[in-house]
């Protein structure tokens, strides 16, 4: 679990999963059935768990290509907007065609299992990746 100062992107808030956990917290707020202190709690759970899970769980791989339109890097955050994109799963020849993409990487930071010198948990860094169609 993670401790109360490590933070976690909220770039999975957006996906169609994160809208709707965000749209029941707020019918569940409205209704007075929860605090929204808890609802915030949740959608910070939600940050957390759904990134280690992509990481852990998804072997799929995917190629594409495109005409990259726009890059941008700031904050640490990557951003990339690619037009006429091709994508093509491993070990299938069918490509699926798209109109634009971005894709927005970033870096995060992971408890390990050691400790350092200190006694405090080391840690190490993690690519997370969201791609979505625009």
């Amino acid at each position: 679990m993670a401790n109360a100062q490590q933070s976690f992107y909220e770039l999975y808030r957006g996906t169609s999963i994160g809208v709707a956990l965000a749209d029941t917290l707020d019918d569940l707020i409205s209704s007075r059935r929860i605090e929204p202190q808890l609802a915030m709690r949740i959608m910070q759970n939600f940050d957390e768990k759904i990134a280690q899970v992509l990481g852990e769980k998804v072997k799929a791989r995917l190629s594409f290509k495109g005409h990259l339109d726009t890059y941008r890097f700031c904050d640490e955050v990557w951003t990339f907007i690619i037009k006429d994109v091709n994508f093509k799963m491993d070990g299938q020849q069918t490509q699926l065609p798209g109109e634009r993409v971005k894709i927005v990487a970033c870096h995060g930071l992971e408890q390990a299992s050691e400790e350092s010198e200190e006694g405090s948990p080391k840690k190490k860094e993690v690519k997370q990746v969201i791609r979505w169609a625009l």
